[in-house]
């Protein structure tokens, strides 16, 4: 049965509501009852569209009108197979427009402060519902009671089930006649009597023979379709067996290699120079001096923001594909634009009318890279957002459609938390102390699958804080891979040389915390948080190894690393190059994080806070992996590295990002 039924403005007002059971009153009373969560992720954040949203063990379908701003709500306990929901919902839309269509027209044309200049307070204040829509309730129950039956029905009949008899046929008779037997021929029965002569005077060989002939074994085959059989020398058919070599070791001349050679070829130590500065690399191929950031007038150093440069990608289009400049059906709109046509005319949009424009919408951000999965979601969003909405026009038609895609793009990419990490860092480190306190240091923690740039990108974040004057500790707890603590320690060199703003380090703004291979990532991570805080580092960068999402025994290690640290931020590291594989990395990571770690004892539920985007560089306007990773968990985009250098790092806006995706 139903739990809580309801139909609504959009501007917020309850127009009707019913409970069905007294432990049902919450789900729409309560601030984060089912109702109030769907109205925010569906309606505000734009996070949920479609079928079905479930939240505490309930399951919320809804519809819309958009021409009234009605919402009909629907909600039900999620164990509950109530196939009628979807007719009922439909079923309430029709009949309660077709009831009260003059007065919801008034009460809409009123809210929006119509002729008579009141206020929307006043005309809520001023119009009971109770007796403006009364007998709807005669009309609800009678609506409901027919469905419910007919569902009741259908499931007796599944379970009673048609049984049909299957025919009986009479076999014949058996019949004494000896002609009715099967046939065989003659040449058949001699070649089966010649096999069993040839398997007799075989076995007879083999036991007096003994299978063996001058010691060597033989290996005899049989052929049943001749009687025949052959005899192989395995001796003679075998492949001669290879010597086994071993390695060569490597020339080094007349004498061995000397301590000094060998202490040459070690790249992962610092090895200054006269001037101080590394013998292996210089500033130059360190630093790109063209993407640095700037300092604001805070004096705070802040990285640039990616901007899309709709050139760059028109001229890399034209000199891969031959462009018609003939057509005059889109004019200058575009790809999208000639889309959008097919909506002309003044009239109200249908579901059918958008059918086919959101179908080619859909495979638009399929080609920005959007997953398949948030393309459906996001073109469904749209779609209700314009059914019942009137459009004059080719032009009116074309910006309505483009608002709505613009609209839906921009709530979702908008964090809904604060980006701003050196606010956060300042925060907690000028937080007051007690005598008996001390400072702890602000930690960030690095995860992700392998091989997308966690530990690279990890030191690009080091340069971006060693410019805003804090110091940094690195804890390599990546104790898996090879070579791992030894990137982290060439990175840490770097940086050292690098300083702040081009001056070699003299005030060790930036170490390194190791402890080698094959330990527990967690106790090193744990190690390295109390030498921060004994040493007064401000900022602790945890590497992590990378790991598949579906590896449950890694993803409980990394559980435990964030249950013991807990550290201030979990900042999952992606590609921009991947589509429904992000989706699926993030989604599990972050499901992993929550459910291993609320049950780990601690009872604090923690998961992903933010996502930095590698490789954005290589993707020019296909940049749909964004929309997909923000779309998954909520979480917002704090960086993007497009480079390999220390500087390439960006701050996405989200209007850049929207012009991406909405470029033909």
């Amino acid at each position: 049965m139903l739990d809580h039924c309801s139909i609504s403005h959009k501007g917020g007002i309850v127009l009707w509501s019913r409970s069905f059971t007294p432990e049902a009153s919450h789900i729409a009373s309560s601030a984060a009852s089912p109702v109030n969560s769907l109205i925010r992720e569906a309606l505000i954040e734009s996070r949920t569209t479609g079928e079905k949203y479930e939240k505490d063990g309930y399951a919320v379908k809804w519809t819309f009108v958009n021409d009234l701003e009605l919402i009909f709500v629907v909600a039900y306990q999620r164990i509950l197979q109530l196939t009628y929901v979807d007719e009922l919902l439909a079923a309430m839309k029709a009949l309660f427009v077709k009831l009260f269509q003059p007065l919801l027209a008034t009460f809409v044309a009123s809210l929006h402060a119509g002729s008579d200049g009141k206020s929307a307070a006043g005309v809520v204040t001023s119009l009971n519902f109770a007796s403006a829509f009364e007998g709807w309730d005669k009309y609800f129950e009678a609506l409901l009671k027919k469905l419910e039956d007919k569902a009741a029905q259908e499931r007796k009949s599944r379970l009673r089930g048609p049984i049909q008899a299957q025919p009986v046929t009479e076999s014949p008779p058996l019949s004494d006649d000896q002609s009715t037997e099967p046939s065989q021929s003659e040449d058949t029965a001699q070649d089966e009597r010649q096999i069993a002569r040839n398997v007799q005077a075989l076995k007879a060989r083999l036991r007096g023979r003994g299978g063996r002939r001058g010691g060597r074994p033989i290996m005899r085959s049989f052929d049943s379709g001749s009687g025949r059989d052959s005899i192989n020398n395995s001796d003679s058919e075998a492949a001669p067996k290879r010597k086994a070599t071993k390695k060569a070791g490597r020339k080094w001349g007349d004498e061995a290699p000397t301590e000094a050679d060998m202490d040459s070829l070690d790249y992962s130590t610092e090895k200054p120079d006269v001037n101080g500065l590394s013998s292996s690399k210089d500033l130059q191929s360190l630093l790109d001096v063209t993407s640095m950031g700037s300092r604001n007038k805070d004096g705070l150093y802040e990285v640039k923001d990616w901007e899309f440069d709709v050139h760059k990608t028109v001229s890399a289009a034209l000199k891969t594909a031959e462009v018609e400049l003939t057509s005059t059906d889109s004019g200058s709109l575009g790809t999208l634009g000639s889309l959008f046509s097919r909506l002309t005319g003044s009239k109200t949009l249908t579901e059918q009318d958008l059918k086919p424009v959101l179908d080619a919408m859909k495979q638009h951000l399929m080609k920005k890279n959007v997953a398949k999965e948030i393309a459906d979601k996001v073109c469904e969003g749209v779609g209700e957002s314009l059914i019942g909405k009137k459009v004059g026009g080719f032009q009116t038609t074309n910006s309505a459609v483009r608002m709505a895609l613009s609209t839906s793009i921009t709530r979702i990419l908008t964090p809904k938390s604060s980006t701003d990490l050196l606010l956060s860092i300042r925060t907690k480190l000028s937080s007051p102390l007690t005598s008996t306190q001390q400072r702890v240091p602000y930690t960030m923690t690095f995860v992700g699958v392998n091989g997308v740039g966690k530990s690279t990108n990890l030191s690009k974040v080091c340069f971006w804080l060693i410019q805003n004057g804090l110091r940094v500790l690195i804890a390599a707890c990546d104790t898996f891979r090879s070579g791992a603590v030894e990137q982290l320690r060439v990175h840490v060199r770097n940086l050292s040389v690098l300083g702040v703003d081009g001056a070699a380090d003299s005030k060790g703004r930036v170490e390194l915390f190791e402890r080698g291979y094959g330990k527990d990532a967690a106790g090193i991570a744990k190690e390295a948080i109390t030498f921060a805080r004994d040493n007064d580092f401000d900022v602790v960068l945890i590497d992590t190894a990378g790991r598949m999402q579906d590896n449950e025994p890694l993803m409980r290690a990394l559980a435990k690393l964030v249950t013991v640290n807990n550290p201030d931020k979990i900042i999952f590291v992606g590609e921009a190059l991947v589509g429904n594989e992000a989706v699926d990395q993030l989604k599990k990571f972050d499901r992993a994080l929550r459910d291993f770690s609320s049950g780990s004892g601690s009872g604090k539920e923690r998961g992903i806070d933010g996502v930095l985007v590698t490789k954005w560089d290589t993707v020019d306007d296909k940049v749909g992996a964004a929309l997909s990773m923000t779309y998954v968990t909520g979480q917002p985009i704090l960086f993007v590295g497009c480079g390999q250098t220390y500087t390439d790092l960006r701050q996405l806006r989200v209007s850049n990002v929207v012009q991406a995706i909405l470029s033909d």
